[in-house]
């Protein structure tokens, strides 16, 4: 083959001149008779600008110049195609019955190559418009067949245009190649010009004016351990934006999972926002930065918690708590805990947060023909556990309580020492994702993953982003804004109770709730004799402590119900009251912390917070045990206002006294559950006032129930 502006007398013997048309005129075209056809020259302008701008996609670091180089490629490409295909035919029509030589080898090359680079671009172009990705391999057959053009096509023009000179005269060799570079160097120039006038959202990465920097400048963060890799603030917009991942079938799967999640409402939570609020007007709104790196880090890194405005955030902040690339721009964290990671600011694709129109249209097509810089979201260190120390991690130091060092939730150490964790062994191991995001069934891109152990790229699934755990509250209480709160309220239902199947795990986790209760007492007694009950809670399924948080609002306790054979309750534990208050001496588990005066930490105000008092929890793969004295028989069966006393919570084993019956119940009924609530009624009263209504959800954990006769 010759090359594609080429005339016959390339292969004219020395001496000959170009030959002369037929008469008949049954001839080559007039475009392909020499360098001067204007086909010609659109056909060699249009594969240098492909190639200048296909390279300056690969090479070239990530930049606005670039996306405008990957739309005005795809358009050039798709309006030149149709004119460079059938200049290519009637090329090889002309040549195709030449003697092989070198350059007719070369021009093959070029052409084959040239082919391949063509459907491997519509491909891609219709990957990117109608798909929701395109395919690694079709971009990298793109890439590679345009070098193997590039080493055909070359040679081949500068031999043959080499020997043209020697034979014949060449009419406009010079300025068809100066016009075609000419205009694929405009095309270039016109890919930065469109950068300069559109690049994306303007950042204002800058302090307010007047934000204190109380702990210095080189730490404007603290007293979290978050910081960012600049030093420097973050545009709140940079960070947020979220809803802009759900669009045109991207990972709108997964942010549907996420809209309802605590994640999302981190910062909008109204028990967070209380208690914050009280924070900032006690201890000082550069305290509440504190909160800010695990809770709300745009408002944190935006620089919004400094003064008293409302909620202590802004508004891209408020709305989107721990947002999508408040994770996914995160470089590295650290085991410490307080937020202690470092945040990267994402670079935008142009259009980035549109959602809608052809912005919207144009930043799709960007972020799939053009996916590298959007794939860096995308991290090995999501897999570890060590990353979601960052945040499930938890102390106070001085700067907090201006006293010391006290060890709040901890959720990381608990699992990395409990029978969970085989180091280096994860056919054994479970993770933090195994089991808080699940997999699940997939339509979504991010399907797929070759780097675990037990997944392929085509699996189907992706991790849930609902992060189920025990958080009831939020569902329930912010249901008016929350798209999805009863299906992820009865989902989190589920998951306390243990009844949510994980197969991935399923041989290495075990069944039933995520803590068992045993029951056990005498099989009879005699009437008026005390019955002796001993109740066994082991941890089954939890990765760490049971329960585990903020212990000193949470509340999982033991409701005791004994009733005779006339469905008479005769004496009970663990009771609710009409205000939601639980019947004095229930026992539960939870943590008592106290200040440096030695008075209880009971409205969450962790800031004074120096010490515990009492502390109970179960470790993972652990027992406790509580032991009841229950009477037999006492004055006012069924009357709950006669019920006597259960035992205080602090005591293994208490005693209460026996009031002999005339007539004894042939047999009593104990029911025993094992209950959970994520905040206690106290909380909520003074956060939301006395005259407060709600309540939070209460979650049966598990069950059991024991039978005594008695027996004359």
């Amino acid at each position: 083959m010759k090359p594609l502006e080429a005339t016959p007398a390339e292969d004219s013997s020395p001496g000959e001149g170009p030959p002369t048309p037929p008469a008949d005129g049954s001839g080559p075209p007039r475009e392909l008779a020499g360098w001067s056809g204007w086909l010609v020259r659109l056909t060699l302008a249009a594969l240098l600008f492909e190639t200048l701008t296909g390279l300056t996609l690969a090479l070239a670091p990530f930049h606005a110049a670039v996306q405008w180089s990957v739309l005005l490629h795809t358009a050039v490409g798709a309006v030149t195609l149709l004119p460079i295909t059938w200049y290519c035919l009637r090329h090889l029509a002309e040549y195709r019955t030449h003697a092989p030589s070198q350059i007719t080898v070369l021009g093959w090359v070029a052409l084959g190559s040239l082919a391949v680079v063509s459907v491997s671009g519509v491909v891609l172009t219709v990957q990117a418009v109608f798909g929701v990705r395109t395919t690694a391999l079709w971009r990298q057959v793109h890439l590679v067949s345009t070098l193997i053009l590039l080493v055909g096509i070359v040679p081949h023009l500068v031999v043959a245009a080499r020997r043209q000179r020697k034979t014949a005269p060449v009419p406009g060799l010079r300025s068809a190649v100066a016009q075609a570079t000419g205009l694929a160097l405009l095309g270039c120039a016109a890919c930065y010009g469109l950068s300069l006038a559109y690049s994306g959202t303007k950042y204002v990465n800058q302090f307010p004016e007047d934000y204190s920097f109380l702990y210095g400048t080189n730490r404007p963060f603290a007293p979290s351990l978050a910081k960012t890799d600049t030093g420097g603030a973050f545009d709140a917009r940079s960070l947020a934006g979220s809803p802009s991942c759900g669009t045109a079938g991207c990972h709108e799967q997964i942010l549907e999972e996420w809209l309802p999640s605590a994640h999302r409402y981190a910062a909008m939570d109204r028990i967070f926002l209380g208690i914050q609020n009280v924070m900032a007007e006690q201890n000082g709104p550069e305290s509440t930065r504190y909160c800010g790196g695990c809770h709300d880090p745009i408002s944190l890194f935006s620089g919004t918690k400094n003064l008293f405005v409302e909620h202590l955030t802004g508004l891209h902040g408020y709305q989107e708590g721990v947002s999508c690339l408040a994770c996914h721009a995160i470089r590295e964290t650290d085991i410490k805990g307080n937020a202690a990671y470092t945040m990267t600011q994402p670079r935008e694709y142009l259009w980035q947060w549109h959602t809608n129109g052809l912005p919207r249209l144009l930043r799709d097509f960007l972020i799939r023909s053009y996916p590298a810089e959007h794939n860096k979201l995308a991290k090995r260190s999501f897999k570890k556990p060590e990353y979601c120390a960052a945040c499930h991690k938890q102390f106070i130091d001085a700067e907090v309580n201006r006293v010391g060092w006290v060890q709040l939730q901890n959720q990381y150490d608990n699992w990395a020492a409990s029978h969970w964790n085989h180091h280096g062994d994860p056919h054994k191991t479970i993770e933090c994702r195994e089991c808080h995001m699940p997999l699940v069934a997939s339509r979504d891109p991010a399907a797929g993953d070759s780097l675990d152990y037990n997944r392929t790229p085509h699996d189907g699934r992706h991790r849930s982003h609902r992060f189920l755990g025990a958080n009831t509250l939020i569902p329930a209480f912010q249901r008016d804004e929350l798209a999805g709160w009863e299906t992820h309220l009865k989902l989190t239902e589920q998951w306390l109770r243990g009844e949510i199947i994980i197969p991935e795990i399923a041989d290495k986790w075990t069944h039933g709730p995520i803590v068992k209760v045993v029951a056990t007492a005498p099989a009879q007694v005699a009437p008026g004799e005390a019955i002796p009950l001993r109740v066994v809670m082991a941890s089954n399924k939890v990765g760490h402590d049971f329960p585990t948080g903020p212990l000193d609002i949470i509340q999982s306790w033991l409701e005791i119900t004994v009733t005779d054979d006339r469905r008479n309750v005769v004496w009970t534990s663990g009771k609710r009251d009409e205000r939601n208050f639980l019947q004095p001496g229930t026992f539960l588990f939870k943590a008592e912390p106290v200040d440096q005066y030695g008075n209880l930490i009971d409205r969450h105000n962790l800031w004074e917070m120096v010490g515990v008092r009492f502390r109970r929890a179960l470790f993972p793969g652990y027992s406790d045990t509580v032991n009841f004295t229950i009477p037999c028989s006492g004055a006012g069966f069924g009357d709950p206002a006669a019920v006597p006393s259960a035992p205080l919570p602090e005591e293994l084993e208490v005693p209460t006294p026996v009031v002999p019956a005339p007539d004894a119940p042939g047999e009593y009924h104990i029911a025993v559950a094992l209950q959970y609530r994520k905040v206690d009624q106290f909380l909520l009263n003074y956060l939301l006032g006395e005259t407060n209504t709600l309540t939070a959800p209460v979650t049966e954990i598990a069950r059991t129930t024991v039978r005594v006769k008695v027996d004359p």
